[in-house]
């Protein structure tokens, strides 16, 4: 893939504006995906999130010829992030099923804001941080919960997001992630096919269930997953860290439009204490 060809039309966008896409996407796929969860399974659903976004990928950036002309150690990049792809979806998964997403949320943002502190430089920047971790207090109500089982997987997840991120960086740096991204896709089909083909073969005698299945792939690791990438490339990682923190106010407005819940006034307190601290964050200065 020629690179220049590749990112001189989104040159132009802000890498902000890439990351408020990946936003909304990141809760609209799985707000999808829990309706899917007693037709086909949670891992089955899993399993049709990383085929479909492994088959969108391989005709486009086709990685079998990027494992070909890559050193060892690249490989081995991509293969751990492959596989933490797989580990993280299949987590998340089955978190929701058992815990409420924002419970799920608000224990992915605490390795979440680990990172964003790890690379604060400036006073400024801590500012922001705390502004930002105070609104999302105030937009979730943390609530312990009794099932330990779903907790697990909601640790389990939130230190695999964190190794999303980091890792996610790293490719992001080589100057063609979304091709390694394909890459690192294909390796996570491979990692769950074993695990979530028995549930996911559920719905391949009804069409309706398996465009839905498709769907939520796009949705949750095309789209997303595409525009991290592109925010990525142009952001520090302690700065993408920080503003993670939007995800919890992404979600509340996706639950208002799709479900109809319509936020409290402690929620909107929440989402402008985050915009707010996006605001005065600053990205720190290349060396």
């Amino acid at each position: 893939m020629n690179r220049s060809a590749a990112v001189s039309p989104v040159v132009g966008v802000p890498p902000q504006a890439w990351f408020l896409v990946s936003a909304v996407f990141h809760y609209l796929g799985p707000a999808f995906a829990v309706l899917l969860f007693p037709a086909v399974g949670v891992l089955g659903v899993a399993w049709f999130r990383i085929a479909s976004a492994a088959l969108v990928f391989a005709p486009v950036t086709r990685p079998w010829r990027l494992f070909a002309t890559i050193g060892k150690g690249e490989r081995w990049l991509l293969v751990a992030m492959g596989a933490t792809l797989a580990l993280m979806n299949c987590s998340f998964y089955l978190a929701i099923a058992r815990l409420p997403i924002s419970l799920v949320a608000a224990i992915e943002f605490v390795g979440v804001i680990g990172l964003a502190l790890y690379g604060m430089r400036t006073q400024r920047n801590r500012v922001a941080l705390s502004i930002a971790v105070a609104g999302v207090l105030v937009l979730i109500r943390v609530r312990w919960s009794t099932d330990p089982v779903g907790l697990a997987w909601a640790f389990a997840n939130g230190v695999l997001f964190v190794l999303y991120v980091v890792l996610g960086h790293r490719i992001s740096r080589t100057g063609n992630g979304i091709e390694r991204l394909s890459a690192a896709m294909a390796i996570a089909f491979v990692a769950v096919f074993p695990v979530g083909v028995a549930q996911a073969i559920r719905a391949f005698s009804h069409p309706m269930l398996v465009l839905a299945g498709i769907g939520v792939g796009i949705c949750s690791s095309v789209i997303p997953y595409v525009c991290d990438q592109l925010a990525m490339a142009r952001l520090p990682r302690a700065s993408f860290a920080l503003m993670l923190t939007i995800l919890p106010a992404s979600a509340t407005v996706i639950a208002a439009i799709v479900l109809g819940q319509i936020p409290t006034p402690r929620e909107i307190t929440g989402i402008a204490l985050v915009m707010a601290a996006m605001a005065l964050h600053r990205p720190a200065e290349a060396a």
